[in-house]
């Protein structure tokens, strides 16, 4: 497929930014500290909030503008990548397809200016299984009442904007399904919800400067003009919310695929360098099948990921294709976790030690076979789709 002429405005920025960004990668990953150095490049050169309409500070990007984006920045530095995703992707893009005008224009200018909005969906006890999650939004008067906790949130303590999913129950306590409710806590500007609480942040594998954290809801009151309402109301409106989550995965499939591109480019440099018994590693013909093995599934996730990009899902959704969007994080994930291992083994032990980037590289990449959809319940909704079953995930519309 030929890149248009901005699609390849957009892959340039990407890889002059990359080139920044590669340095300053480890630095992030031992310090396990927020890129926020590469924050700011991003935010002026026009990358966080690219899908946001123009009339609200954005360039009306593609899902596919995004996808080239994001694979050039995961080359060099994961963190940035995920960060990318998420201001483009997932709970923003949920906001702008199903959220009131004013509603958007509240939000975006945090976007614009480096805000990486969190999705409050998984919980001590819900995960997978989205629709066992037990906060609930009690309506009272001129808004609900959020109480609950959710775990595993990425960027909890550093987003201000949060897309909280919780079980909706009416003034009698009756449950009217899973609604989607905006929450900004922006210390600095004296938004500080009474009873949000942060807390409890994981010391993680792989992407060690992204903060998973818990939030605790005690009686946080979310108004009325912060509640996302799409279509479909409360209940079938869930299945809605969740679609947007459709650009989420191929996005982290992207992410995977880009840090399996990455290690790719690295595994071939050093073929070409490392000598060993008088000869350069490329002429080992085990090595250069390993090296085309690599090649081949990089390309194969990528066209994936591009036909998932492109498509739409049914009804009018703006949102790419559920299955094309399962089936490619699926395969990009798992792929990119192969393709990584086998570029830090043609490394040998200096492929395990700091020197080289591939085993940061390895540790961040091992998280897309489980966030954002585990590969074990993305094969089950295919298998629902292939043999046209509806599964508890494909009734949830997740």
């Amino acid at each position: 497929m030929k890149d248009t002429e901005p699609r390849a405005s957009y892959r340039a920025i990407a890889k002059e930014l990359a080139t920044t960004f590669a340095p300053r990668a480890a630095k992030w990953d031992r310090e396990r500290s927020y890129c926020w150095d590469n924050i700011k490049d991003l935010t002026e050169a026009g990358i966080m909030g690219m899908t946001l309409p123009t009339h609200l500070g954005g360039q009306a990007a593609s899902w596919l503008d995004t996808v080239v984006v994001v694979e050039e920045i995961a080359k060099a530095c994961t963190l940035s990548a995920r960060i990318v995703v998420e201001a483009n992707m997932g709970g923003i893009s949920a906001i702008m397809a199903y959220g009131t005008a004013a509603q958007k224009e509240r939000v975006a200018p945090y976007v614009l200016a480096g805000d990486k909005p969190a999705i409050c969906i998984t919980e001590p006890q819900a995960g997978s299984a989205a629709t066992q999650m037990s906060t609930t939004a009690q309506r009272t008067e001129g808004g609900y009442l959020l109480n609950g906790v959710k775990h595993w949130i990425t960027g909890g303590g550093i987003s201000k904007l949060h897309l909280v999913f919780a079980r909706v129950l009416d003034g009698a306590g009756q449950d009217q399904g899973i609604g989607g409710f905006i929450l900004c806590h922006d210390p600095a500007a004296g938004l500080t919800p009474q009873g949000f609480r942060v807390s409890g942040r994981e010391r993680t594998m792989g992407l060690c400067g992204m903060p998973e954290a818990t939030l605790a809801f005690d009686d946080v009151f979310i108004a009325d003009e912060d509640v996302l309402r799409p279509p479909s109301g409360f209940g079938g409106g869930f299945a809605d919310l969740m679609n947007a989550y459709n650009s989420q995965r191929v996005g982290a499939g992207t992410i995977a695929m880009g840090v399996a591109a990455g290690a790719l480019e690295h595994a071939k440099r050093y073929l070409k360098e490392r000598e060993q018994f008088g000869r350069p590693l490329a002429e080992f013909q085990g090595l250069q099948w390993m090296l085309a093995d690599m090649d081949t599934s990089v390309h194969a996730a990528r066209l994936m990921l591009h036909e998932a990009a492109q498509s739409r899902g049914p009804n009018g959704s703006p949102f790419p294709d559920i299955t094309m969007a399962a089936r490619a994080k699926l395969f990009a994930s798992e792929a990119a976790i192969k393709v990584v291992n086998d570029a830090l083994q043609i490394f040998g032990a200096r492929g395990y030690g700091s020197e080289e980037p591939l085993e940061r590289m390895y540790r961040d990449v091992r998280m897309f076979t489980i966030g954002g959809g585990t590969a074990q319940i993305l094969r089950t909704q295919l298998a629902g789709s292939i043999l046209g079953m509806r599964t508890p995930q494909t009734r949830d519309g997740t």
